[in-house]
Order: C-alpha cells, then structure tokens, then sequence
C-alpha cells in the first residue's frame, strides 16, 4: 500500500500559478528529455515513441466524446482520461453571422493597452451612440475612430472560428463555461492518473487546468531557443492563449514587449489580460486563492508590455489582422477553429518572408480542424530559395520541414497537416531538436571550434530565427512528463490530498 496524493483543479491552479521562472525552467528540462527520449530513444527505454500506445477514443454522449491517453516513463506509469464536447467548434462566423453570433459585450472598441503595471491604460468605447458613422455592410462602426479600431467585415481566406463565448457569464476568463446541453464544459473535464513502475496508484490530478499548461510548456521549448520574442499575436482568448502568454512572460519578460490578442469577443480578451495583471490566483471555487507576491509573478513581469485587442467587429480588422500577423515574431493560435484564421498570403509571399517567425498552432487537435492556411505548410517544407536572383529578396530561413510533437499523431489528427498531404519526411518531432544547441556545440567542439561558442549551423540558424511552424496534437507522454514533476513539488509543498494506505 502506499499514499495516494489527489490533486483537484484548485490545487492545480494554486500550484502553477505559484511556479517561479526557475520552477519553470526545471519542468522545461524535464519534458525536454522526455521528449528527446521518445523520438531518438531506443525499445530499452520505456520514453520511447515505440513503447507510447496510441491514444483511442469514445462517444461517450451525443456530441461529446472521451479520450484515453496512456503514456510511460523510466519512472511511472499514466492515463489520462478527458471528456471533450464535439460542439466545441462552430459555424464559421460569416458577414452576415458576424453580427449576431457575438455577446454584446463585443461592441466595445477593439484595443486596449496599457504600458505601466496597473489596468488604468485600458479604454473603451461604445458603438451604440447614434452618431457613429456606418460601415460598408450596413453594420455600425465605434463614434470613435482611433487606429486600433477593427472591422466587422468579414475577409475571405480569413475566417475566425474560435469556441462560442455567448454561453460565458463568468469574470474568470479561464472559467469552464457549457455549450453542449450534454457536456459540462468547452474544456477538457477529466484527470491524470499516475501508477509506479509495479503498477502502484501514486496520483490523481485534476486534467482541466494540466491540459492547457503541459500545451504551452512544450511550446515554450521552441519559443525559449528564438533570437527575437519582441511581439506575440495570439488568436483565442481561453486557457490556452493564457498559459501560453503567462508562460512565454515567465521566462521571456522583459524580452517581450507587445502581446496582440485576436478574439471573437472583447469582453474575454479583456479579461484574460486582468488576470494576467491580477496579484492572486483566479478560482472557480470557494477556495481561499493563494495570493502571489515573489519577484516571477505577473504584475512585476507585465510591466512595460503593451497588449492589445482585436475583435472581428470593427473597420480595419483586415489591415490590423495583417498588421499584427506580419508584426509578430511569435504567432500562436489557441482556438479549435474549422477554418484558417488569416489569409495565407500574410506569411507566404515575398513581403511576409521577410521576417523569421515561430508559428504554433495548438488549438485544432482533429481531422476537420484547421487553424492555419495549409499553403503556410507547405510553404515551410519547401527548400531555401537559391538562384543568382535570390538575394534580391531577403528572406527568412526554412527549414524544410514542419515541426510536430508526434509524428503519427499529427499525420492521423492533424487538418492542415492532412489537407497540405505532408509526407512522415516533411514532419520532425520536437523531440529530435529540443537538445539541438548541445548536439551543435558537441559537434563544433570536435571539429576543433572554440569551446563553449554559440552554435553556426544552418540548422540552427532555422531554429532561432527562421521561419519555423509547429503543429500540436497532443501526446499522453506530456501529461504524464510533467504531471510527474507537478507531483514532487506538491509534496515537496504539502499541497493536495493525501490518502494514506491506498
């Protein structure tokens, strides 16, 4: 017998929400190794891609299924177990939809901002007074016209699909609001559970919250190795869009100096922003939240960061859409659209390859899914331009292939990944490149380099300042990984439940 730890969303949330830069920094390392063990390892080890049993799937209601996700370490054994709505994703907002499938609260002007520590920067104006002036779709425009506001008219090749917020009523943006009459949330409702090596119940935690922080620590992985994180565009505004923005603030601040949110509605952008400046943990519940005072956490790290909102509704969404697609040294998409989000031509012609770029599009995980342009794909695959013309047009490294966090998975799972008909030799796991730098400098090293120098390789180049997308799925091997670690620091803490005797 042995003591079983339970750990429930509150205590999940108390726990990340408390992590420092260093804590981070060691979950990093950990799933970093994990996931080189899984692409390169060999049988022996139990990592290994081929000891991961697939992960299969249920209808276990009308409209909502249950997916079970094993995974195996050196150290223990997993399951994770999450019930996912299938109405998650909806219509594609059209011009004549985009008007009624928004909550009202989407008729405030389309940007905040706030350069100092507080929320006193953020305005907003209302488009409701009878003096503003009139679209061309017939639909009305803010009395106030600053440059930020946006448009309502919808941009063909640019359809913003994120989950439904008409449902959402809480001042939590990370709250779990219902769409589907059969289903509890949006979000992922489930739990970890995690056995020893002799099959040992060792613990229990609450998936909800784990899902969307184990997504955005692997992509921290790619976004720690780029030279330039100056300025995020975030399309989604949910809990994925918030770990990922919290994460890459955590161990990028003050690297990072503009954050623009894309999201169907104002109201939840703004929110995620409010709680990002907030100085205790957001709850769900009753549960006293854990107040936040050490130098790590976000109200000392958002300082100087400008962040902006962009909403669907308002004149100029094309030429801002473009602005911050093109503006953006790191591109993350967090919504379980069915449609691109932006236009292909953004990143694909000669002016939008100008610039090196990570693109992470986590937020679609089926078939039917599909937040980037698959041209963007295909693009990346292509070879590096050559040719006695090519330095006419400057342009950002490629890399030759798509980075995905499993190969199969993305193949089976992936909608842009299916509709580009990427080959398994145009993919390569993030695990065969997260211990890239200590392989180049290896080599460098034995082929007489200076000691210690930072790596030259082309390769390299790619990764830290090329044109570099990346497609999550998502892998049982990332829960188990860093639900393993969120274990000791629980114990190390006393945070949880324990249950003796088990």
């Amino acid at each position: 017998m042995s003591n079983l730890l339970i750990l429930g969303d509150a205590d999940m949330r108390n726990l990340l929400h408390s992590l420092s830069r260093s804590d981070a920094e060691t979950l990093q390392e950990s799933l970093a190794e994990s996931l080189h063990t899984y692409s390169t390892g060999t049988q022996e080890e139990s990592a290994c891609s081929a000891n991961q049993p697939m992960r299969s799937a249920m209808q276990s209601s009308p409209g909502v299924s249950t997916i079970f996700m094993p995974a195996r370490t050196t150290s223990a054994t997993g399951i994770k177990i999450v019930t996912l709505s299938e109405d998650r994703v909806l219509s594609p907002v059209t011009s004549n939809e985009s008007q009624t499938n928004t909550d009202q609260d989407s008729s405030h002007h389309a940007s905040v901002s706030s350069t100092s520590g507080s929320l006193s920067g953020l305005t907003l104006s209302s488009t409701h007074s009878s003096t503003g002036s009139g679209s061309k779709d017939g639909t009305s425009t803010p009395a106030s016209t600053a440059p930020s506001t946006v448009s309502s008219t919808s941009i063909p090749g640019s359809i913003f699909d994120p989950m439904s917020e008409k449902a959402i009523n809480s001042s939590d943006p990370l709250a779990t609001p219902s769409i589907s009459p059969y289903a509890p949330s949006t979000r992922p409702q489930g739990s970890l559970t995690i056995l020893s090596p002799s099959g040992t119940p060792s613990a229990i935690l609450n998936a909800t919250t784990l899902t969307a922080f184990r997504t955005a620590l692997a992509t921290s992985l790619l976004i720690r190795k780029r030279t330039n994180v100056h300025t995020f565009t975030v399309f989604g505004a949910g809990a994925q869009a918030y770990w990922h923005i919290r994460l890459a603030l955590l161990l990028r601040s003050p690297e990072i100096h503009h954050v623009h949110i894309i999201a169907r509605t104002f109201s939840r952008a703004s929110l995620l922003i409010k709680t990002l400046y907030a100085t205790s943990v957001p709850s769900e519940t009753d549960v006293q939240p854990t107040k936040l005072t050490h130098p790590d956490h976000m109200p000392a790290l958002v300082k100087g960061v400008k962040f902006t909102i962009l909403t669907p509704e308002y004149q100029d969404y094309q030429r801002l859409l473009r602005e911050q697609v093109r503006a953006a040294d790191v591109i993350l998409t967090c919504t379980p659209s069915s449609s691109p989000l932006f236009p292909p031509e953004l990143l694909t012609s000669t002016e939008g390859r100008k610039k090196g770029r990570l693109v992470a599009a986590i937020g679609s995980y089926r078939p039917h899914m599909s937040e980037l342009p698959h041209e963007v794909l295909l693009d990346a695959v292509k070879p590096p331009s050559s040719g006695k013309h090519h330095h006419l047009h400057r342009h950002a490294e490629r890399g030759g292939v798509v980075v995905v966090d499993t190969l199969a998975g993305a193949m089976k799972e992936s909608g842009e990944v299916r509709k580009a008909a990427l080959t398994g030799d145009q993919l390569v796991e993030m695990g065969e490149l997260v211990m890239l730098k200590k392989a180049c400098m290896e080599d460098q090293k034995a082929k007489g380099g200076e000691p210690g120098a930072a790596p030259t390789s082309s390769l390299w180049r790619w990764l830290t300042a090329g044109n570099v997308v990346y497609k999550c799925v998502g892998l049982g091997l990332l829960d188990l990984a860093v639900g393993e670690k969120i274990v000791d620091i629980a114990r190390e803490r006393a945070l949880g439940t324990v249950v003796s005797g088990f």
